[in-house]
C-alpha cells in the first residue's frame, strides 16, 4: 500500500508517559484528518498511555526489549509507513493547531523535508533551522550567538518535529543507525539534499517544544553528543556536502525533482 496518500507519525518515549499525553491530546483534539497511522514506541518499559479517540487513524503499539537509539527507533517505525509522508515528532511537542496539514499545503514537488517554527516552553524561538554544524558554529552557538537562518542558507532542520517524503527516505536509507542519539538529523538532511532533495521552513506553522536538554546536565547524554558530533564531522556525507555546499545552495531555489536518478 506504499503511496498511499497521508501521513504515518512515529513518536518515541523514553519513559515520557505524561510527555506523549499531552501530545495525545493535543492530536485528538486538533484534529489531523491526514493522519493515516500513528506508531508509538515505547522504549524503556512503561505503561502504554490512554490513547484518545483518533478517527481515521491506525495506532500501533511497539515494546522495545532493550533501548534503541533515535534513528533505529525511527526507521522501525518507517517499516509500518504505507503512506506518502512520514512524520518524526518529539514526545514534548505541544500544539493547538493541526500542523500537518498546513505543512503539507506548502510542500513543493523537489521538497523532501519539511519542518514548522518551533517555540520553546517561554516563547522564544528555537533555532529548528541551522548552518552546517562546523566547530566554528559550534563555538558560537556555545557563546549564545545563535542569528536565525534563512533560505538558501539552512543546511539542515532539527529533528523534533520533520516531515519526510517516504519515496526519499527510503532511497537514502532513512536515518544511520551508527548516530544512537544527537546529530542524526543533521546527517539525514545533508544526504537528502545530496540526493537531489530540497528542505523547506514553514515559518506560518507553529508547534511548542519543551526542550529536554539532556546533555546539558547528564554525563552519558553529553558523551553520546560529542560521539556523535566526531562521527558526523568524519562521515562521508558531511564531507560530500561540505565540498558541494555553495552549489547545492545556489541550486535551492531551483525547481528539479526530489531525486536524482
Amino acid at each position: 500500500m506504499t503511496g498511499t496518500s497521508g501521513i504515518t507519525a512515529s513518536v518515541v518515549s523514553h519513559g515520557q508517559r505524561e510527555l506523549l499525553s499531552r501530545l495525545l491530546t493535543d492530536l485528538a483534539a486538533a484534529g489531523a484528518p491526514d493522519l493515516r497511522r500513528l506508531v508509538i514506541t515505547l522504549n524503556v518499559d512503561e505503561p502504554i498511555p490512554v490513547l484518545p479517540a483518533l478517527p481515521g487513524c491506525d495506532v500501533r503499539v511497539l515494546r522495545n526489549e532493550r533501548p534503541l537509539g533515535f534513528g533505529t527507533n525511527q526507521n522501525q517505525a518507517f517499516e509500518l509507513c504505507e503512506t506518502d509522508w512520514f512524520a518524526v515528532l518529539n514526545p514534548d511537542l505541544r500544539w493547538s493547531a493541526d500542523p500537518f496539514g498546513r505543512l503539507l499545503a506548502q510542500a513543493q514537488p523537489g521538497d523532501v523535508l519539511l519542518a514548522p517554527r518551533i517555540l520553546e516552553a517561554d516563547g522564544h524561538a528555537a533555532d529548528a533551522r541551522r548552518r552546517l554544524l562546523t566547530p566554528w558554529q559550534l563555538m558560537l552557538r556555545a557563546a549564545g550567538h545563535r542569528e536565525p537562518v534563512a533560505a538558501p542558507d539552512i543546511d539542515w532542520l532539527a529533528g523534533m518535529c520533520m516531515l519526510v517524503r517516504h519515496a526519499a527516505f527510503r532511497a537514502v536509507g532513512g536515518f544511520d543507525p551508527r548516530f544512537f542519539m544527537y546529530c542524526e538529523d543533521a546527517d539525514l538532511s545533508l544526504r537528502l539534499q545530496l540526493a537531489g532533495g530540497r528542505l523547506r521552513f514553514v515559518d506560518d506553522v507553529v508547534v511548542t517544544h519543551a526542550a529536554q536538554r539532556d546533555s546539558h546536565r547528564s554525563a552519558v547524554h553529553l558523551r553520546w553528543h560529542l560521539t556523535s558530533l566526531l562521527k558526523h564531522w568524519l562521515s562521508r556525507s558531511y564531507w560530500r556536502y561540505l565540498l558541494r555546499r555553495e552549489r547545492l545552495r545556489a541550486e535551492r531555489q531551483s525547481t528539479r525533482p526530489a531525486l536524482r536518478p
